[in-house]
């Protein structure tokens, strides 16, 4: 099991600084924040680093150190980090889009020699959450609620066991990024001749959700904050009101402990309609866009993750408000513009 991979509280209580790196930062000003309100409660002198491949993230001017990599696709990538983690005394790495989860749950194991956590799940995990065909494979072998799902060319081919209309998403996709609601057959025929791995599912009925989980070291679910997902843009929650409902919060500890070696944050997309019928449509092994709602309503995340760091035993909990919304707006950063130019 992956807790045998921590032997390293001693190391991190030795130090006065175990510093902390958020992966790919881009747009995560609501996480960094929240990891600086957690740092700040305990009184640690630690300093929070975030890394990105562009030189315009927002993130990258508001964080109190940012440095410049690869993009994680990119070979040099990991080496570039780790080299930041020593140089830096990184303590705790959080990645933060699906495309790095791969790369980070792989090198596991290269980042404990050298005294880095990584808040990451096992690669079985990943590969689940990552690719929308496995996820699927894993919760109906699972035997959790979800829609039916198929490939494109399948629901062409049985129209009536496929109705109009369907959603249509590239199976390794994110954000809501090639997300399709089809109308008409002939957009499913027109996806059919170009589109390559997409997959189809049918519209499930009722209010969507998002579930916020916190999984342990020794991966158990320790607590669940689903929300309402009153409105959305670009794939992400603009507008939330935190839902305690019990069946949603039982049913994301089932999954989040049915997961093999799932570690730290989670998060579940699913419906429920008036019956109280909840279907699944995504999980995904990362901090959640709408994670700082889930740390105002008191599911502290970041705060678990240090107190994992420190040594200490998590226990259940489910004292955090309900019925608290979020109501998100824009704000900007402004710089030099010859800053974000390189």
């Amino acid at each position: 099991p992956r807790s045998t991979l921590f032997p390293y509280t001693t190391l991190f209580r030795s130090m006065a600084k175990a510093n902390i790196l958020i992966s790919s930062a881009g747009r995560r000003v609501g996480l960094l924040a929240c990891i600086r309100d957690s740092v700040a409660r305990r009184g640690a002198s630690r300093t929070v680093f975030t890394i990105d491949s562009g030189s315009s993230a927002p993130a990258t001017f508001m964080a109190e150190q940012a440095c410049r990599v690869p993009h994680c696709t990119n070979p040099g990538f990991l080496d570039a980090v780790l080299r930041l983690c020593e140089k830096h005394r990184i303590g705790l790495v959080i990645p933060t889009i699906d495309t790095e989860l791969p790369v980070y749950a792989a090198a596991f194991e290269k980042f404990a020699q050298i005294g880095v956590v990584v808040c990451i799940s096992e690669p079985r995990t990943v590969r689940i959450c990552c690719d929308k065909r496995e996820t699927h494979e894993w919760l109906v072998a699972n035997g959790l609620p979800t829609v039916r799902q198929t490939d494109l060319h399948s629901a062409l081919f049985d129209p009536s066991g496929w109705p109009l209309p369907l959603i249509v998403k590239p199976h390794n996709g994110s954000a809501s990024i090639g997300v399709r609601r089809i109308q008409i057959r002939l957009e499913l025929e027109a996806l059919a001749q170009t589109s390559d791995g997409c997959i189809v599912q049918e519209i499930a009925a009722g209010r969507e959700f998002t579930i916020n989980v916190y999984v342990n070291r020794s991966s158990e679910c320790i607590c669940a904050v689903p929300h309402w997902r009153m409105e959305v843009r670009a794939g992400e929650v603009s507008k939330g009101i935190t839902v305690k409902d019990r069946r949603l919060m039982d049913l994301a500890r089932a999954v989040a402990e049915a997961l093999p070696g799932a570690y730290g944050p989670l998060n579940m997309q699913c419906f429920m309609d008036e019956s109280g019928t909840i279907r699944i449509i995504e999980i995904n092994a990362r901090f959640g866009g709408g994670y700082p709602l889930a740390h105002r309503a008191g599911g502290r995340f970041t705060d678990w993750l240090l107190d994992e760091l420190d040594g200490k035993h998590l226990s259940y909990c489910d004292d955090w408000i309900d019925d608290l919304a979020m109501l998100r707006y824009d704000e900007a950063v402004f710089v030099s513009g010859s800053r974000v130019r390189t």
